[in-house]
């Protein structure tokens, strides 16, 4: 498979995962699923396709980043780009476990898995956010 196809098709890999979480989050099948830390894998295998046949080149690259020169290959960008999408997919897996558990109603986070999905950053600090007032929000006992 050539490096174009396997960069393409390697965020189509996670949306399943992502699908599951924004659409179907109280479905049994949803919370088996998305329980696993191995659903990264798929992007993860992507990743490793590259890396392993590219670490000579990626190395040099992560392990002294200059902005200066950019240095790789296309099969280091894809690598770089699975990466990616696993650490995300990752990221929105927590999200999505640490809201059901906090009580985090879904109509919050749904918005906030889409956000994530192309800016996770932004995604995770609004979880972040959304996570801090549902806290806050909760109710104080009456005496």
């Amino acid at each position: 498979m050539s490096t174009a196809t396997l960069f393409r098709i390697t965020f189509f890999l996670a949306a399943p995962f992502w699908a599951l979480m924004i659409f179907a989050p109280g479905w049994t099948g949803t919370r088996r699923v998305i329980g696993s830390p191995w659903i990264v894998l798929p992007p993860l295998a992507v990743y490793t396709v590259f890396a392993v046949g590219e670490f000579g080149t990626l190395w040099p690259v992560v392990s002294s980043p200059d902005l200066g020169a950019p240095r790789g290959t296309p099969e280091g960008a894809a690598a770089i780009w699975a990466h990616l999408v696993a650490f995300d997919l990752f990221i929105g897996r927590w999200m999505y476990h640490d809201a059901r558990q906090r009580g985090v109603h879904h109509a919050f986070l749904a918005p906030i898995l889409v956000l994530t999905i192309p800016l996770p950053p932004f995604g995770l600090l609004a979880y972040l956010l959304a996570r801090s007032v549902a806290a806050s929000r909760v109710a104080v006992p009456a005496r």
